[in-house]
């Protein structure tokens, strides 16, 4: 054997095991990702059903349904049954996991747009903006005309939030591209500064509001699923449903930017048109979340990275996989703030807070050790 064949053959050798290892990881994960998938449809359809049946009231949606099938009389029991299961609690667990769902589905486009684990709407300013159109509807939306008003209905709040949350999104997309390039480190340095700076106006709003306007800003602004109604459900739950059914269209492309937007174009990706869809769904979701919502803070960043710890980065099954586990978290954070302090409600973002702070802090430590810094 000559000395080129002796240096090949353990190359070839190698890149043979590397491909068929890879090919035997990729396959592990694949494998993993669709168990965990179909576990989290599961976990999905539990959810809802406990939410629906769990509540201060000892209501029961068995009672009811059964009640519905059979063909009762209706009493005045079985009555105030209906209203609690399908006028409070039905809508509210619905638009609970719909606001889940694009919290931690954002989250995810986010970091796989910038290619940067801190990519989280609210961590950007995205919600912030989001909050600021809200705040300006509760506070001016009284000064705009009654014909608008009227026309927008029960639509306005959404609307409000999408358009705050969009404009705010595109600012941050201008400021941190330049040539083409996306810089990392500018579009985070550019939220927290866009966050403050609809802070800023939120709270010169907040000044100006008056004492109703107040109870309502301060405890939207914690983060609340209480007050849910079918108007909002019908209202906020087709944006964030578009939102949803779109963005798993982008896993190619998000799986191709990871190597690098260059490397993207030239697989076939229009970087461009990714990114535009990619902001606008984002922006649609999360506005739709906030306006019905208020502050939920930490899910969208939480989630996932807790999948990519068990499914690997693959945005075909990240997608839908963080729609999936934000919903039954969410709902899980509010069947929490149920029942801790009944009759009462906890507001559902200190709970997220509360969860999502420590975890993020661990991802922080973890990183900071395996990297050496």
């Amino acid at each position: 054997m000559s000395l080129n064949d002796a240096v090949r053959a353990p190359i070839a050798r190698g890149s043979f095991l590397m491909r068929a290892g890879t090919a035997r990881a990729t396959g592990d994960r694949t494998a993993i990702a669709r168990l965990t998938l179909a576990v989290l449809v599961v976990l999905s359809v539990v959810a809802l059903a406990l939410s629906i049946a769990t509540g201060a009231s000892d209501a029961s949606a068995v009672g009811v349904i059964g009640a519905l099938l059979s063909g009762a009389e209706d009493t005045a029991l079985s009555l105030r049954d209906r209203i609690i299961v399908f006028d409070i609690r039905m809508p509210r667990a619905l638009l609970g996991f719909l606001i889940g769902a694009a919290l931690a589905m954002s989250g995810a486009v986010m970091q796989g747009l910038f290619r940067n684990p801190l990519a989280d709407p609210g961590l950007v300013g995205i919600s912030s903006g989001s909050a600021l159109g809200a705040v300006l509807m509760i506070v001016l939306g009284s000064a705009l005309p009654t014909g608008l008003m009227l026309t927008l209905g029960p639509y306005a709040l959404p609307v409000a939030a999408f358009v705050g949350g969009l404009l705010t999104t595109l600012l941050l997309y201008r400021i941190a591209t330049r040539g083409g390039q996306t810089s990392v480190a500018t579009m985070l340095l550019a939220g927290i500064a866009i966050a403050a700076l609809a802070g800023a106006v939120t709270g010169i709003l907040i000044y100006m509001a008056d004492d109703k306007q107040l109870r309502d800003i301060t405890f939207w602004g914690l983060g609340s699923l209480s007050g849910m109604t079918w108007t909002k459900l019908f209202a906020a739950g087709p944006i964030i449903l578009a939102a949803l059914l779109v963005v798993p269209f982008l896993s190619r492309g998000l799986n191709a930017i990871t190597l690098g937007e260059a490397a993207a174009f030239h697989m076939g990706v229009k970087v461009q048109r990714l990114k535009y869809i990619a902001i606008v769904a984002v922006a649609g979701a999360v506005g739709a979340s906030v306006a019905v919502s208020g502050g939920i803070g930490f899910v969208g960043i939480v989630v996932p990275h807790l999948l990519r710890i068990v499914i690997g980065p693959d945005h075909r099954y990240l997608l839908p996989a963080s729609a999936l586990l934000g919903g039954v978290l969410l709902l899980g954070a509010d069947m929490l703030a149920r029942v801790i302090v009944a009759p009462a409600q906890l507001p559902i973002g200190i709970i997220t807070a509360l969860a999502g702070a420590p975890f993020f802090l661990w991802v922080l430590l973890r990183d900071r050790t395996r990297n050496g810094w």
